[in-house]
Formats: structure tokens, C-alpha cells, sequence
């Protein structure tokens, strides 16, 4: 269980006065480091929170034990934008969590849809030196945060219960309504697939679809509908409007006060994390998709047809509003390096 918010202040100002005391032991060994890493999205069981523990250890193992790392999984330290905030802030050093919009809206290009429609393009985009790294990690650095890297989850789909829809035609006809994340531009997206985009956080999805409010669930992989809404969900159309995500982060103030040396220990470290996460993301979306069909969900891939017609209508759609969102030189940026048209 997600422990009250005010357990959240209470957690952090223990964590304040740790931290000031050890800054204060380790002035005379400035080789040595703490840290407070977090992983927001998941259990310590689950991939992102081995992913996590992995990141730590391989800094621990890398430095000789002279940085360490304690973890935090899912709740433990508040939810996903409490966190955020506190790495901002640098009550939190690290983390492997989604991006948030909060401070600024331009780490929503992150989430443009379509950008990619097959693996290969993505991890191209995205493995360490890839393009996309070009283009928003001056963001994150605007926001005092040290981006080492995408850590994907795989193309996202809309799972509901009683009726789903294959094609832009079918899904405007029907209407369906479906829970968005609140920030633009999913529920553009979603709306301009023909749907009904209702923006709710992520703690009221369970219960509006079981009361009916919404029909289901847009922009997650299989697993999170299976796992989190799976005995209540029919149907997964993998539209594969999304590439689903988080990302590694540090912030800036702690990255820049480590020695060049112990810079190199850690981003090796997360870029490991990364390619091993590319390597194996695939085949365990995959797996997701063969169990929620053994648990009793239906799977329907798009045709390529459809696909590509719902691809060129949102991107019709939504990258023009994009561009007055995000501005037009770093949309035209994303496009200079990509096949699209929009």
C-alpha cells in the first residue's frame, strides 16, 4: 500500500538530515558517495526494479564500494510526480521513472506518437548517442537534471471491456471512451484516434472502468493492463500509438559534484542498464502478450493497413499541434532525422 502524503514530508526530512550529516563526514573523503536512488514505476521484483538494483550495484562494483546506492521501489518515497519533484529538488539523486511535464512541457516530445512503428527505429533514436538523446537531454539540463537515457518499455496499445475497435472508421464510430495520462499529447492522441479521451490519474483508472466512467485504459503496454486491470479488461488493440517509456535520471547538482572519474562509473553504469533493457524488452512484451491470452484477454494486432492509416491521421493531427506546444524549430528538429510526414 502507497503509504498517506504526509508520511511522504516526514520520510524526506529524515532523509534531508541524513544527507546533511554525511555530507558533513564526507568532507574529508570526498571519494566517497550515497546515494538515494528510487525506481517509481514498479515493485522490487519486477524488471524496472531489478533494472534499478542493477544500476546501483554495478556503481557500487565499478567503485570499489566507494559509492553506494539505496533503493527505493514503487510508493515508498510517493508517487510519480512527488518523486520527480525531489530529484529536481535533490532530495532524491537518482531515479528510473517516467518524465514528467511539470516543470517543462517540452519533455513531451518524448511521448509524440508515432514517432516510430518498429523497434529498430526506436533503439536507433534512443541507444546511447542516438539522436533523440541530442534533442532532449538540453531539456532535462534546463530542468537541473542529468538524462542518461530512454528505458523502454515497448509499443503501447488500448485495452477495454465489451467492445474494441481495429480501424480509424471503426473507432470513431463507436466511441468508446478511454482513460488517458492527463498531459498533452496523450489525450490529443487518443481523441484523434477516434476515441473518447478521458485524462485520469493512474490511481482512479481501476475503479472508472469498473463503474463504467470510462471503457478503458489508452497508452500502456500489455503488461500494465494485464497485470494491473486484467480481470476486468476484455480486449488489448495494439495500436502502437506510443513507444512506452521511462528514463534514467540523476540530478544535476549531485552529477556535477562527482570527479570526472566517479561521472563515468555512473553514466556506464545506466547506459548498461539501457542496452540490456533494449535487449530484453522485446522478448519480455512478447511473453506479456502470451500471458494475458492464457489469462483470458484478447489480443488483436492492427493490420498494416489500418496501422499506417491511424499513423498518418494522428500525425496529421497531433504533430501540427505540436509544433505551437513544443515550437516549430524543435518538432522540425525530430523531423530532420525521421521519415515521417506531417
Amino acid at each position: 500500500m502507497t503509504m498517506q502524503k504526509g508520511k511522504y514530508s516526514f520520510v524526506f526530512s529524515c532523509l534531508t538530515v541524513a544527507t546533511v550529516a554525511f555530507s558533513g563526514t564526507a568532507m574529508g573523503n570526498d571519494d566517497t558517495h550515497r546515494f538515494r536512488m528510487v525506481n517509481t514505476d514498479d515493485t522490487a521484483d519486477s524488471t524496472v526494479g531489478r533494472s534499478v538494483q542493477r544500476w546501483a550495484d554495478l556503481i557500487e562494483e565499478r567503485s570499489g564500494g566507494r559509492m553506494t546506492a539505496q533503493v527505493f521501489h514503487a510508493g515508498a518515497l510517493g508517487n510519480v510526480g512527488e518523486v520527480f519533484d525531489h530529484m529536481v529538488r535533490g532530495s532524491v539523486d537518482m531515479a528510473i521513472t517516467t518524465p514528467q511535464t511539470s516543470y517543462d512541457n517540452r519533455v513531451g516530445v518524448m511521448s509524440l506518437p508515432y514517432l516510430f512503428l518498429d523497434w529498430e527505429e526506436a533503439q536507433e533514436a534512443w541507444e546511447s548517442g542516438g539522436w533523440m538523446n541530442d534533442i532532449v537531454d538540453p531539456v532535462f539540463e534546463d530542468m537541473g537534471l542529468k538524462h542518461f537515457g530512454l528505458y523502454p518499455y515497448g509499443f503501447t496499445g488500448v485495452a477495454t471491456r465489451g467492445d474494441y475497435a481495429v480501424s480509424l472508421q471503426e473507432s470513431q464510430e463507436k466511441g468508446l471512451r478511454v482513460r488517458s495520462i492527463p498531459a498533452f499529447p496523450v489525450p490529443q492522441t487518443v481523441q484523434a484516434m477516434g476515441y473518447h479521451s478521458v485524462p485520469l490519474d493512474w490511481n482512479e483508472v481501476y475503479t472508472s472502468i469498473q463503474t463504467g466512467v470510462v471503457d478503458g485504459d489508452a497508452g500502456n503496454i500489455i503488461y500494465w493492463d494485464y497485470q494491473y486491470f486484467g480481470d476486468i479488461l476484455d480486449y488489448f488493440v495494439h495500436t502502437k500509438h506510443f513507444f512506452g517509456h521511462a528514463a534514467l535520471m540523476m540530478n544535476k547538482d549531485t552529477w556535477d559534484a562527482l570527479s570526472e572519474a566517479d561521472q563515468e562509473i555512473v553514466a556506464s553504469a545506466a547506459y548498461e542498464v539501457i542496452e540490456q533493457q533494449f535487449q530484453d524488452a522485446r522478448e519480455e512484451d512478447d511473453y506479456w502478450i502470451a500471458t494475458a491470452q492464457e489469462g483470458g484477454m484478447e489480443y488483436i494486432e492492427l493490420s498494416q493497413e489500418n496501422l499506417e492509416e491511424m499513423a498518418r491521421h494522428v500525425r496529421d493531427v497531433v504533430w501540427q499541434q505540436a509544433e505551437s506546444e513544443f515550437g516549430e524549430e524543435l518538432i522540425q528538429e525530430i523531423l530532420r532525422h525521421t521519415q515521417l510526414e506531417n
